[in-house]
């Protein structure tokens, strides 16, 4: 299948150079210190926690009628911070964690790659496959902000 749209082209170029490096374990060493350092992983958990967060601005331009007149440009920043998003989580980690931030990072990038392939990809007009796809997105969605409230609320309750 030929990607014509250019943001899930450049995602998957992103999330596959992120689990290339994951699994060869391809690292720069000058960010790896960085990201042991505990003001980094803070700072930059901030900065993925509210991307995430402004993730949800579409849903808001959809659903509140007085910004429904934005929702097809924030639809295009979606897309394109979707596309950038494996770029931001590995400037937080290289690696996908363990136990519990081993599922928020599968849940995560599974959700990143249902949106690449999203309904202007698929080029299909069925209803059923619409409602399944935006039902699927949502739900991750759900489920990665519930866990990183939860990955917040650990990392500054036990420091």
């Amino acid at each position: 299948m030929l990607i014509n749209n250019k943001s899930s082209l450049i995602g998957l170029i992103f999330l596959s150079a992120f689990f290339l490096q994951f699994f060869l374990k391809l690292k720069w060493n000058w960010l790896f210190e960085l990201q042991q350092q505990e003001m980094y992983k803070r700072w930059s958990g901030m900065v993925l926690a509210l991307f995430i967060v402004f993730q949800w601005v579409l849903t808001l331009t959809r659903i509140i009628k007085k910004l429904r007149k934005h929702a097809i440009s924030m639809q295009t920043i979606h897309k394109w911070l979707g596309a950038i998003s494996p770029l931001v989580f590995y400037i937080h980690s290289m690696s996908l964690g363990y136990g519990y931030l081993l599922l928020l990072s599968y849940i995560f990038f599974s959700n990143t790659l249902l949106g690449y392939f999203n309904l202007d990809v698929i080029k299909n007009n069925s209803d059923l496959l619409f409602k399944g796809w935006m039902i699927a997105h949502v739900a991750l969605s759900i489920i990665v902000t519930i866990m990183m409230v939860f990955h917040i609320t650990i990392v500054f309750y036990y420091k």
